[in-house]
């Protein structure tokens, strides 16, 4: 909208069960009724300092603020015929608006709130020429731990992009150290359509750190381990895989980057669960069957410098003497597993 334009008024919207609309005066005294810490701490108040002043002054904030540029836009919820919250849109960057929204006490989890949201980021990404603000991105910034502000938001179709850290707070207000940030584009398909539920549950469904790595013997049974740059212990080759790559293929793909090898994964020999630890998230580990191969395969060998000391066979001995605990334990059953023709399954090694 061009700076000279006027401001079209503040229109009111309904999806037949939840209705936004301008806050007024009249809304001062239920508003004031309706608060606990909650609405409190949203507004940076002392819990028993939510007063008529106060609230009378924060609408006639948003009225200014709407209507010298619609910087900000907060509307009354209303639900069953009486006012149950509030939600807010600031604009953060030409054409990005941030979302925070609320509902007084005796009304969560209703599904007011996600009723709320999603009409607001409609009206966000709505073309001017339709009514809307002609915003292309409307986001929201939750705290991790705020659990059903999380599930608003993705049901009102909020995809989770992912944690931002955060080192100070904000004026005398103390704020959280991170936080998770949900966004929907003007681009995104429409709520309706299959593509955007899948992409919407893909956003904020747990995702898994997948390893592969290769069990290779030479003909005396010893085990091929690699010594490596970044870890004091020694290891099986491979590596993580890729986002949409297969483990069978990355495990070949990781045995030729590093070592210079060309060997066929054969079949999956084991899964090995693997708890969180040391600052890194849980992670599942698929060792592969990589064969038996003549001693004399270490001559083709070429290692990466970057990643790999040396690679070398190693006896079960030296196996227990050069690799973690949990190492040693799942080389053992996966040779197990080789030697019976039974994958096997185990949560650290054990």
């Amino acid at each position: 909208m061009p700076l000279d334009s006027p401001v079209p008024e503040q229109p009111t919207l309904t999806d037949g069960v939840v209705t936004l609309r301008r806050w007024s005066a009249e809304d001062v005294d239920e508003a004031v009724a309706g608060h606990d810490e909650v609405i409190a701490h949203w507004f940076g108040w002392p819990v028993d300092g939510v007063t008529p002043e106060r609230m009378r002054a924060a609408i006639e904030r948003w009225h200014t603020a709407y209507d010298e540029g619609r910087s900000e836009v907060a509307f009354v919820v209303e639900a069953e015929g009486k006012l149950v919250g509030n939600v807010d849109l600031r604009r953060r960057a030409d054409g990005v608006g941030e979302l925070s929204w609320l509902l007084f006490q005796g009304q969560r989890g209703r599904g007011f709130a996600t009723r709320a949201v999603r009409m607001m980021a409609d009206y966000a990404l709505s073309e001017e020429g339709q009514g809307g603000l002609g915003y292309w991105r409307v986001e929201a910034k939750v705290e991790p731990d705020n659990h059903d502000s999380l599930r608003v938001a993705t049901r009102s179709g909020l995809r989770r992009e992912g944690v931002r850290r955060v080192e100070r707070g904000r004026g005398d207000r103390e704020e959280t150290t991170s936080y998770v940030v949900l966004a929907r584009l003007v681009s995104d398909p429409p709520l309706t359509e299959p593509e955007s539920f899948r992409a919407l549950l893909n956003s904020f469904l747990p995702r898994k750190r997948a390893i592969g790595q290769l069990l290779v013997r030479d003909r005396d049974r010893r085990v091929l381990l690699c010594q490596l740059t970044y870890k004091r212990d020694w290891d099986l080759p491979g590596g993580v895989v890729e986002v949409g790559e297969s483990p069978r293929l990355a495990v070949g793909r990781e045995i030729e980057e590093e070592l210079a090898l060309q060997i066929e994964p054969g079949s999956l020999l084991l899964t090995d669960w693997l708890p969180p630890w040391g600052g890194w998230d849980d992670a599942v580990c698929l060792v592969f069957d990589g064969g038996q191969h003549d001693a004399a395969i270490l001559a083709e060998m070429v290692t990466q410098p970057r990643e790999i000391r040396t690679a070398e066979f190693c006896t079960l001995d030296q196996v227990e003497e050069r690799c973690a605990d949990f190492t040693a334990r799942r080389i053992r059953a996966a040779l197990a597993a080789a030697d019976s023709g039974v994958p096997g399954y185990t949560e650290s090694g054990r």
